[in-house]
């Protein structure tokens, strides 16, 4: 394999998990790793993880990231030859692809002109439409009103999915069900779009019901091979946001994997891509393959295809940003095993898998045969609420799939997160249930009440990690053991984690609420974040379930609905407003 050559330095433009996975590459090569950090991340492990840090100056951290001159400057004030920008934030950014390359450094991704033409959904169907490549009926202009949705509707079927034109991760997609439902989902499309990707252009495309979400993932060099390394399946998501990867696709034989393989390479020919990529898209229930859209950067779920393949794709990346052609050719590559990745994610299941922000007080990551994690946190870090609310990707290799299922749930149970609710419980919970064991889509059972209770369940299970100290809570925990043939009880005192206390307070002020009519009165606010829209006025009249206004927390909309009828009294918030947990919102008056 060669040895990468012409960076001694290489700034990468990201946080967490995702940087300290890039860092690790690096040192591998020989390559100095920078960080940059906002004024929230000072404390944050993938600071102390680079061999130098630069803080990217005032103003609001949340946004601290997406300043493209001062990534720059950091840059060239550490003597960086190249930018790694992860995932997220600028990594598919083709202005700041660009405004890299012009301050004369190595953009280590796709060039600006690929990730133009993919990043515009609309450009990237007309595209892949022209080069032959299957895409999902629907419209390859952007759409004006909601009016011409209604058209669609009637045109195509219901229901209809509504996409940003430069969305991607679950953001800017609303799926609309009838007629009724599209005024509020063109402009919550809109709104995401322009917010998150600044263009509020939107396009439209029928909804497969119940599909599989199966991605290829491409390497591309500048002498032009490319290669594909086989399938991943990600259908396990909620709110269209991947929560469980694996690899290869239960669902994919040798003959589709071959078939969809090609058109991830047509694919990526058509662009005259260059760089890691994965072209994304839908197997319907009937063996249909569309092309969905073209992520140009790493994807969180590149872990799995490193571990059938044995590559290292971050080393791919920058050897290919060096100048280097591909070593392996398509008949080189052999997938081994089956590997599956659940992404740990501060949220609660039972709660609508809102986040879950605050500081990790216990924290020890499972080992073993087969077993990896990618981790951004320690003992003592802060989950910060303005980010994306992944703490680590847990990742396992096995023979088959059910070996990798059976150490994916091992795993699990040596996993421990305080502090924080997280979604171990859910995992374990999903990966025992029969839908899981059998390949399925797991359609209507993610987002269940069944499996939210099982997964609060696992959760409870759960040891702490917390020392006993004095005057600490504890709890009884009675174990039955045996010692030189003999059967004893033991009684254990464990001391309850640092939440309890706050658990119980809670329910206490909810209690003596509920006797003087206020807990079910007032709507507060489920999480930290800030208030989008607001859906009624003082007075208005409401049912239950409508919506009240909309809250966005780590980059995820949230809508807080009545959960009764009623008229509404005291509304105290605005669009724009800065909301806490547990802020009344209004109150809803029973008539």
């Amino acid at each position: 394999m060669p040895v990468v050559a012409g960076f001694s330095k290489v700034l990468v433009a990201n946080r967490g998990e995702i940087a300290i996975r890039i860092f690790r590459t690096l040192r591998e090569l020989g390559i100095a790793p920078v960080a940059v950090y906002s004024e929230a991340d000072r404390h944050s492990l993938h600071v102390r993880a680079a061999d130098e840090g630069y803080l990217l100056g005032p103003g609001p951290p949340a946004e601290s990231y997406l300043v493209q001159e001062r990534v720059i400057d950091a840059a060239t004030r550490s003597g960086a030859e190249a930018i790694h920008p992860g995932y997220g934030f600028l990594a598919e950014n083709a202005a700041f692809a660009r405004a890299v390359e012009d301050a004369g450094l190595t953009w280590i991704g796709p060039p600006p002109e690929a990730i133009d033409v993919m990043g515009s959904k609309v450009a990237a169907r007309e595209r892949m439409q022209a080069a032959g490549v299957p895409i999902i009926p629907g419209t390859t202009e952007p759409v004006s009103s909601a009016e011409n949705v209604r058209e669609l509707g009637d045109e195509l079927g219901w229901p209809l999915a509504i996409k940003a034109s430069a969305g991607g991760g679950g953001k800017g997609l609303k799926v609309v069900r009838s007629a009724d439902e599209v005024e509020r989902a063109f402009e919550s499309a809109r709104r995401e779009g322009e917010a998150y990707f600044s263009d509020p252009a939107v396009y439209v495309e029928r909804y497969l019901e119940d599909p599989r979400h199966v991605e290829v993932q491409v390497l591309a060099d500048a002498h032009g091979a490319v290669i594909h390394l086989g399938e991943r399946d990600c259908t396990i998501q909620r709110r269209h946001q991947k929560l469980v990867e694996e690899t290869p696709s239960p669902a994919v034989s040798e003959d589709l994997r071959e078939r969809i393989g090609q058109i991830a390479v047509d694919a990526a020919r058509a662009v005259g891509y260059r760089s890691a990529g994965t072209i994304e898209g839908l197997l319907s229930q009937e063996g249909e393959y569309f092309f969905l859209e073209m992520n140009t950067r790493i994807q969180v779920e590149h872990t799995v295809t490193e571990l059938v393949t044995g590559l290292d794709l971050i080393r791919e990346q920058v050897l290919i940003a060096a100048g280097e052609p591909l070593w392996l050719r398509q008949e080189d590559i052999r997938l081994t095993g089956h590997a599956i990745e659940c992404r740990i994610n501060a949220e609660d299941p039972s709660n609508g898998f809102l986040p879950t922000p605050g500081r990790i007080t216990g924290y020890v990551e499972p080992g073993g045969p087969g077993v990896r994690v990618d981790s951004g946190v320690e003992a003592g870090s802060e989950v910060v609420g303005l980010y994306d609310p992944l703490v680590a990707k847990l990742c396992v290799h096995g023979v088959d799939r059910e070996h990798a299922r059976h150490r994916m749930l091992r795993a699990l149970g040596e996993y421990r997160i305080e502090g924080v609710t997280s979604l171990l419980g859910f995992h374990q919970a999903l990966l025992e249930h029969p839908c899981f064991a059998q390949g399925e889509t797991c359609h209507g059972i993610v987002e269940s009440d069944e499996l939210a209770k099982r997964a609060e369940e696992f959760s409870h299970q759960a040891t702490t990690l917390s020392a006993v100290s004095d005057g600490a809570v504890t709890s009884e925990r009675v174990l039955n053991a045996e010692l030189d043939g003999r059967r004893y009880e033991l009684k254990l005192h464990l001391p309850e984690p640092p939440h309890a206390e706050l658990i119980r307070r809670r329910r206490e002020r909810v209690a003596a609420g509920a006797q003087h009519g206020a807990a079910r009165d007032a709507v507060v606010s489920p999480m930290q974040g800030t208030v989008l829209a607001v859906e009624v006025a003082e007075g208005d009249e409401v049912q239950p379930g409508q919506v009240l206004c909309v809250v966005e927390a780590m980059k995820m909309e949230n809508e807080i609905t009545a959960h009764r009828a009623g008229r509404v009294s005291e509304l105290s918030v605005e669009a724009g407003q800065a909301v806490k947990t547990g802020q009344v919102i209004c109150v809803v008056e029973s008539e």
